[in-house]
């Protein structure tokens, strides 16, 4: 028996179709899979054998081959357990009351035949949409951040067993859309609010201006004076994202596996990497190369706190992303371009000799001219 269902991986924040065809053929039992897997989706043969039998089916003794096309495309993720399932329940006859080539699924299956959520779900439902794939089949902890695209089908699934009726026509299930009126109004409830500020009219002059105008800021100042108190702070008094802004960050976020348990990012990003942090950190890498602390900080803010300190080369590495708003990491496996438009707001303490040349005040004396306190 022969099948052919359609997934996606991601390379990047792009999206490509990925037919995997299954056949069941007479021979010695064995399972394979063909067409550059990953390890992760070689070992997905040993959760889909013992997902389906959890789920109350008896798999096939025979041959099975796995064909992943095209053939000449990495695939990685887990995210292609549920079409190699459905491939093989198809093929057995369990699936046969549904034409499956509208239909593109995305999931990891667990032993006991759940469906796990996934990395990246929305920059595949998107790059989908964009390759005029309507209905998607995707794990429920997976819903909100996906059901936010327009013009797509997001059909929510728990289980194996749930996914199975509904393709059967035994089960029906709604199509999941979710409602983000209300999101971008609460964008003014912030843990760390520019109000919280006192004194500093020219600190906060400067921030205030840097903010209207997306501009980068250097703060320099005696240690304790508020420096970084009030970087925190800069983003309760930026701009609202709008809707296009906050899905370009959300599927950053989703590729890097950061969403947790917000399915949207609807406000800034302040991201504040530590003066150790590689430049591989600062840019993004790795082997398949993720998206570092610039691209995190799309259209937010990007703190480095203690300028000074961080080595010089991982400074340099800022130049490329704040010129053209975006970074291309070059690595043997891929080369990826992730979006890097930011704010950069730095800090540092003065050199002795600046501080004997325009006599900054201490901490102490701040302290008592603002609040009055007779030396």
């Amino acid at each position: 028996m022969y099948s052919k269902v359609k997934t996606c991986v991601l390379q990047g924040l792009n999206g490509f179709i990925i037919e995997v065809e299954t056949d069941i053929s007479r021979g010695l039992p064995t399972f394979n899979i063909v067409g550059l897997p990953d390890t992760a989706i070689k070992e997905s043969k040993e959760r889909v054998r013992t997902a389906i039998k959890n789920s109350g089916y008896e798999f096939p003794l025979n041959r099975i081959t796995i064909n992943l096309a095209p053939a000449n495309l990495k695939k990685e993720g887990s995210q292609m357990d549920l079409s190699i399932a459905i491939g093989v329940l198809s093929a057995m006859g369990v699936v046969n009351n549904c034409d499956l080539n509208g239909i593109s699924f995305l999931g990891e299956l667990s032993l006991d035949g759940k469906i796990n959520k996934i990395e990246g779900a929305l920059p595949m439902v998107i790059s989908l949409r964009e390759m005029n794939i309507k209905n998607i089949v995707l794990p429920y902890d997976n819903r909100d951040e996906c059901g936010v695209i327009d013009d797509v089908n997001i059909i929510p699934i728990k289980d194996l067993n749930e996914l199975i009726m509904y393709l059967n026509g035994e089960f029906k299930i709604e199509y999941y859309k979710k409602d983000i009126r209300d999101l971008f109004d609460v964008n003014d409830n912030f843990a760390d609010d520019f109000s919280d500020i006192k004194g500093q009219e020219g600190l906060k002059r400067a921030l205030e201006v840097s903010a209207a105008g997306s501009h980068n800021i250097l703060i320099i100042g005696p240690p304790g004076s508020g420096k970084t108190m009030a970087a925190r702070r800069l983003p309760s008094i930026l701009p609202n994202l709008t809707f296009e802004e906050s899905i370009e960050i959300t599927k950053i976020y989703s590729v890097a596996g950061l969403l947790n348990d917000e399915f949207l990012v609807s406000r800034r990003p302040f991201r504040a990497p530590h003066h150790t942090a590689s430049a591989t950190a600062l840019i993004g890498g790795g082997r398949v190369p993720k998206p570092g602390e610039v691209s995190l900080a799309h259209h937010g803010v990007l703190f480095l706190d203690e300028l000074p300190e961080f080595q010089k080369n991982v400074l340099e590495v800022l130049r490329q992303p704040m010129e053209d708003g975006f970074v291309t990491i070059s690595r043997v496996n891929a080369t990826l371009s992730y979006p890097a438009e930011f704010m950069l707001v730095a800090s540092m303490n003065p050199c002795p000799c600046m501080n004997k040349m325009f006599d900054y005040p201490s901490p102490e004396s701040l302290y008592q001219v603002e609040n009055k306190v007779p030396a």
